[in-house]
């Protein structure tokens, strides 16, 4: 995922202009040119070597440059977009922002299974040992650990519980497994829905032994990964969870994102927050105080509600799409950097 860097030395004149000079100093070009760019010698030691004074070694480098004797090109995988990269970065005063192509099928298809892929990547650049590491429930969150095969020794948290009780094995319980497995540290997983009926029921199982266990290391997250999701049918599994009633009451609160059960108008601030009472997750001002959260979300269809999270603060690194991050450069006014990361609501 890195960039590289390729370096094409010539001894012959690539341009109109390197005819200039004559063989003797085309050699001589050729040759420091080799020396400094591919064989990683300083100008003190081609200056030694060659006999001439450092300033002199400068001078026939930049020459190289400028008369194409010498050509550099910067180049990434033909998934990554570099541009569009460093421009979403800028913009949402981001960590890291890494954008990849869209698939043919973007418009229809959020978070496109490449985006774990490469956010599995991320996440082996950012995890250090000793970290912990906290995954929320989120369809992006369980491929980017299916895609992991580095990382260095941590613990794993989930964040969240699940979608559906009858598929964690298969959801965030298998993720966290996952996770941990490829790290070779612990696991803390949590066999419990997301959305409970009730506060009451939801602050038992907060206290159940297993639940506990994994909120204790709310705190200690050091990295984690998120999903964010639109306010709309299959592309929320809150919103898919609440009754219709539920869904109208919140919408008419001017919802327009989800993220780990908490719910946000499209500048960002927070609106119904009486959801997370009944909900198993971390809470927003945990996910404030966490050093790194990656957000995986792309597609156009998510394109909005992404811009509500990143105006959030909660939210310091994005792994996207082509189709979504054209969507977000133009989004709205721009937007406070996110690693200032304070509420826009002030609470």
């Amino acid at each position: 995922m890195n960039s590289s860097e390729e370096i094409a030395v010539s001894g012959m004149s690539a341009g109109r202009s390197a005819m200039r000079m004559g063989p003797a100093e085309l050699v001589q070009a050729a040759a420091m040119a080799r020396r400094f760019y591919l064989e990683g010698k300083s100008k003190i030691q081609i200056a030694e070597e060659f006999g001439v004074s450092r300033f002199k070694v400068a001078r026939v480098l930049e020459t190289a440059l400028e008369r194409d004797l010498v050509r550099i090109e910067i180049r990434v995988p033909a998934e990554l977009d570099a541009e569009r990269s460093d421009a979403l970065r800028a913009r949402y005063g981001l960590r890291h922002a890494v954008v990849v192509e869209s698939p043919a099928d973007a418009e229809e298809t959020p978070d496109p299974e490449n985006l774990g892929e490469v956010a599995a990547d991320l996440l082996g650049e950012l995890v250090n040992e000793g970290d912990v590491l906290g995954l929320a429930w989120g369809r992006s969150t369980i491929h980017m650990a299916a895609a992991l095969d580095r990382l260095p020794p941590c613990t794993v948290v989930q964040l969240t519980g699940v979608y559906d009780a009858g598929t964690a094995e298969r959801g965030s319980v298998e993720a966290v497994r996952r996770a941990a497995q490829v790290s070779g540290g612990d696991a803390h997983p949590i066999y419990a829905p997301m959305l409970l009926p009730d506060v009451a029921t939801a602050q038992a199982l907060r206290h159940q032994t297993g639940i506990a266990r994994a909120f204790e290391y709310f705190d200690k997250v050091t990295v984690a990964c998120v999903s964010i999701g639109s306010w709309e049918p299959g592309i929320s599994t809150v919103h898919d969870m609440l009754s219709d009633e539920e869904r109208a009451h919140y919408a008419s609160l001017g919802v327009a994102a989800e993220m780990s059960a908490h719910l946000f108008d499209t500048e960002g601030r927070r609106v119904g927050r009486d959801l997370g009472e009944r909900c198993i997750t971390v809470k927003a001002d945990q996910l404030r105080r966490i050093p790194e959260v990656v957000a995986i979300a792309g597609g156009q269809r998510k394109a909005a509600a992404i811009d509500a999270v990143l105006r959030s603060g909660l939210v310091t690194s994005l792994v996207t799409d082509t189709s979504a991050a054209d969507y977000l450069m133009t989004a709205g006014p721009t937007p406070r950097p996110a690693l200032n990361r304070a509420d826009p609501d002030g609470a």
